[in-house]
């Protein structure tokens, strides 16, 4: 790789992510609902007071402007702001507020999500996704929070991985709201990308312009067996599905989804086409599909075959799949933000290393001609974790979640070697006492 090559431009930026529920504490959702049910893999796990980014939030950002970061991701929760249909707390809605005017002073620039997962807990009785109701519910949502992000310049994301919220909370069942139905699937991303517009109307008529995408977890897929046509058939159906779909209603404003012997759905919205500013990937490893002969038709498996070692949540480390997947974004004609890339290293020793590597694959797709604008690490402190509760560690800072005090992992000095160098390092040259010059 030539020197040039190893640059990022000044107008890059690195920052750091983070979603509400996972880090700030306190908030009663369906998720809460769903630990006390005992549904986790831990069952006894609890989110709880998470790690206090709620009152430790000054704190938090002088942590992420220690590691070079100039942009912090955060999600406004839903349910904190709208605790009952209609009903807006307004003391939560200027602590919000609060939080990002003290974010810009801080240096960063918000990027804001407005649904990461999570819903009100009357949410799933009067308005799920699968109803068209749900679009003006999130609708009113958006409407409220808007002013919140009047001359703060923020990059602002609709939705946060909505694939994984369809198939797991609606076709398989796993997460909330634990529905496992192929139909209401298909009716719910419809209002989905239904509400991404409308949400779309309400930011503009506020704020009059705004920057707006969708952050979208992408896998890289391959075949099981190499040599087997139905599983190359099902890495080609997966990744148009799963990869792409809500990207490209949301550039075409056709939504075409197709599950054999699932669901699939054919739809048209206007409404939706050209509806973003930027491609937002979310993007961590490959997955290995195999065809079986009995519903859903496939498994999912991750496999080590380049012998890499699994990353402790059990992924397949491969940056190469990161290149793939910013060659396939280009198709939309949008610049791209990486949202989350990141990896769960307990002991925090690998995790300079998965940077410089995806790094690099970004400073590839970049000399190809893709447009892409930022990488937010995931994520700046460890935290609860889904459906895996608190085991796994993407922290760039350690947490201790008893006393929930921060220390730096060795991925810290190397992130902020990069992000103020701008040039691509290895971690061993992030030692150097030159590395951040």
């Amino acid at each position: 790789m030539s020197v040039h090559a190893q640059t990022f431009p000044e107008h890059f930026t690195f920052g750091v992510a983070t979603s509400a529920y996972q880090v700030e504490g306190g908030i009663e959702n369906d998720w809460a609902e769903w630990e006390r049910a005992g549904k986790l893999k831990e069952p006894h796990a609890r989110c709880g007071p998470a790690v206090d980014h709620w009152n430790r939030f000054e704190e938090d950002y002088a942590l992420a402007r220690a590691v070079g970061a100039t942009a912090f991701r955060i999600s406004l929760e839903w349910a904190r702001v709208e605790p009952e249909p209609g009903r807006f707390d307004e003391a939560a809605l200027e602590a919000y507020r609060e939080r990002l005017t003290r974010m810009r002073a801080h240096g960063l620039r918000p990027v804001v999500t407005l649904h990461h997962f999570t819903h009100p807990t009357w949410f799933a009785g009067l308005t799920p996704w699968h109803l068209p109701a749900s679009v003006e519910a999130f609708r009113r949502y958006v409407r409220r929070v808007a002013p919140l992000l009047e001359g703060l310049d923020a990059l602002v994301i609709s939705f946060n991985e909505p694939m994984v919220l369809l198939l797991g909370g609606y076709l398989q069942g796993a997460i909330p709201p634990g529905i496992a139905d192929g139909p209401r699937t298909m009716a719910a991303m419809e209002n989905m990308v239904r509400s991404h517009a409308a949400a779309r109307q309400e930011l503009l008529e506020r704020l009059g312009r705004v920057e707006l995408g969708i952050s979208q977890n992408m896998l890289a897929f391959a075949p099981d067996r190499w040599w087997h046509p139905m599983d190359r058939a099902l890495v080609q159906l997966s990744a148009q599905a799963y990869n792409h779909a809500f990207h490209e209603a949301l550039s075409s404003g056709k939504l075409r989804v197709s599950m054999p012997g699932v669901a699939s759905t054919r739809v048209d919205i206007p409404a939706a086409r050209d509806s973003v500013e930027f491609v937002g990937v979310n993007y961590y490893t490959r997955a290995h599909l195999r065809f079986v002969p009995r519903p859903p038709f496939i498994e999912f498996k991750y496999r080590d075959r380049r012998e890499r070692g699994y990353t402790d949540i059990g992924w397949e480390d491969w940056p190469e799949g990161f290149l793939q997947i910013l060659r396939e974004v280009r198709r939309y004609g949008r610049p791209v933000w990486i949202t989350e890339n990141g990896i769960d290293d307990r002991d925090g020793q690998r995790r300079p290393s998965y940077i410089h590597e995806h790094l690099a694959q970004v400073l590839t797709a970049r000399a190809e001609g893709v447009d892409v604008r930022g990488y937010l690490y995931w994520s700046l402190l460890d935290n609860f974790e889904w459906l895996e509760g608190w085991g796994p560690r993407f922290g760039l800072y350690h947490v201790d979640f008893q006393t929930l005090e921060r220390r730096p992992t060795p991925a810290c000095d190397y992130y902020r070697a990069v992000a103020t160098g701008r040039r691509l390092i290895t971690p061993a040259e992030a030692t150097q006492p030159s590395a951040a010059r």
